[in-house]
């Protein structure tokens, strides 16, 4: 999608659609007041009317679209408004959308035009023979501004956002025959143009480190498992301790030895979008500079159920030197990150470690599928994310940890067991993931029902992969730890 900022005197194009952002209650004139009153649009959040060839407005289309009372509206709001207006627009056979705003300060106008371009993201490399008149026409959205050099300004952080977003979806919506391991390490390593570090540490190395728990996960599939390490030294002191991102990278799960049902298995190739979001993080620090240093680390594997899968009643050494008993090999995301967090603070030493998970269906019950899941073991970092998700409209809801809930998965014997049983199973599970974290600071995101939307209620978010993490991260680095 190409972002232009213009004059509110700049000439509309003859293919250029006409979208106006419109509060609830504005008091609109002529035709457009009489149109209104026919269709009950009254600037409403979410509502939209669309007027073709309207009489006194230079444009062959004219959409209005509501974004709800003046005093409640904010950033995320006039982006999806914006958003709103090109879905209304996006297959019209036009070629241009122009979005007018009620106020068209720069940072509204950037919002309005990050909104377009988290909207017009599409996954669609693999089909062959979708007939022309399906595919979307609008290819430019031209945004108002009052000062368009300023706003101009104002998007450029925003498009490394914008292109880490869709950096991360991409990674999320590939299929898993394409998206396996080493084929995702290799996408990670080719960021390295955005000036990060990436490594690679394959099955031998791992091996050698004492992964007993990562590399377990993956010896029942034909794809070699892989650990990624990410590095930005954006602050000015490069030996300045780093924050810290870990994130669950299973590119296919089949649940293993325990199968999972037939039914919906397709949807395990996003069982890696916490790897995805952590990625995508890096992308954005990297892509708008950031004053930071920070670390992300991807555990990637395949869980498979080959002849030598890992089992249930296996006894598993991690590299913490704690055992695991697993009880079920489909509780393997946490497997997954117990050595990876362990990695993370052992080298590292980090200011505090968030991992993200699409880790637990539990979490999805609890929560539903708007909400992720947080867990975290220091104040201060729970409340910076959780202020940093409001703000970017990815939200989080805060749950316990609590002491008596960690007997659950103590086992009987080795130092603990792999699931606690089905009540209160995300708690269960991020206490598991606490056990490795060696009292650093550390937060856990279940993003379980957040990472893929089918079908989707928000504007900026297509149906599929959503990306989600990405946001509030670089929301929570830029004004916590940047400096």
């Amino acid at each position: 999608m190409d972002i232009e900022f213009v004059a509110a005197d700049q000439a509309l194009s003859a293919k250029t659609a006409l979208a106006r952002i419109v509060y609830e209650g504005a008091k609109l004139e002529g035709v457009l007041a009489q149109a209104a009153a026919a269709s009950r649009f009254t600037g409403a959040k979410g509502q939209t009317l669309d007027i073709l060839a309207p009489s006194g407005v230079d444009a062959p289309r004219l959409v209005l679209v509501g974004a709800g009372k003046a005093d409640a509206v904010d950033a995320i709001g006039i982006e999806h408004a914006a958003a709103s207006a090109y879905a209304a627009v996006k297959a019209s056979g036009l070629t241009a959308v122009r979005i007018e705003l009620p106020d068209a300060k720069a940072d509204l106008a950037a919002h309005a035009a990050l909104g377009v371009r988290l909207a017009s993201y599409r996954f669609d490399k693999y089909r062959t023979k979708e007939p022309a008149e399906k595919k979307p026409s609008v290819v430019k959205a031209q945004v108002v501004a009052a000062d368009p050099a300023a706003a101009g300004k104002a998007f450029e952080p925003m498009a490394a956002l914008a292109d880490a977003v869709d950096f991360t979806r991409d990674l999320v919506s590939e299929p898993p025959n394409v998206l396996y391991p080493a084929e995702y390490a290799q996408r990670v390593k080719k960021l390295e143009k955005l000036g990060l570090e990436v490594e690679i540490l394959g099955e031998a190395e791992m091996m050698k480190l004492g992964m007993g728990s990562l590399l377990a996960v993956g010896q029942g599939s034909v794809r070699d498992s892989q650990l990624v390490v990410i590095k930005w030294n954006g602050a000015a002191d490069k030996t300045a301790q780093p924050v810290a991102f870990v994130g669950k990278g299973v590119c296919f799960d089949t649940g293993g030895i325990s199968i999972k049902p037939a039914d919906g298995m397709e949807d395990m190739k996003w069982d890696m979008g916490g790897s995805a979001a952590v990625a995508g993080l890096m992308h954005v620090l990297a892509g708008r500079k950031a004053k930071v240093n920070a670390i992300g680390i991807l555990g990637l594997v395949e869980n498979m159920p080959d002849g030598n899968a890992y089992r249930p009643g296996d006894v598993l050494t991690s590299m913490s030197g704690q055992t695991i008993e697993v009880i079920n090999t489909d509780a393997e995301g946490r497997l997954v990150l117990a050595d990876a967090v362990w990695y993370c603070q052992d080298r590292f030493k980090p200011k505090f470690m968030v991992d993200l998970a699409t880790l637990t269906g539990a979490i999805i019950v609890a929560l539903g599928g708007d909400l992720a899941g947080c867990y975290a073991n220091d104040e201060t970092l729970g409340a910076n994310l959780i202020a940093a998700s409001q703000a970017e409209g990815e939200p989080l809801w805060r749950m316990p940890l609590p002491a008596a809930y960690d007997k659950k998965i103590d086992s009987t014997i080795a130092d603990m067991k792999n699931t606690g049983g089905r009540q209160g199973g995300s708690i269960t599970a991020a206490l598991f993931i606490q056990r490795f974290t060696n009292g650093v600071p550390w937060a856990h995101l279940d993003i379980a029902g957040t990472a893929w939307r089918s079908p989707s209620t928000i504007p900026t978010s297509p149906e599929g992969a959503t990306g989600y993490g990405v946001r509030l991260l670089n929301r929570m680095v830029a004004e916590k730890y940047e400096g």
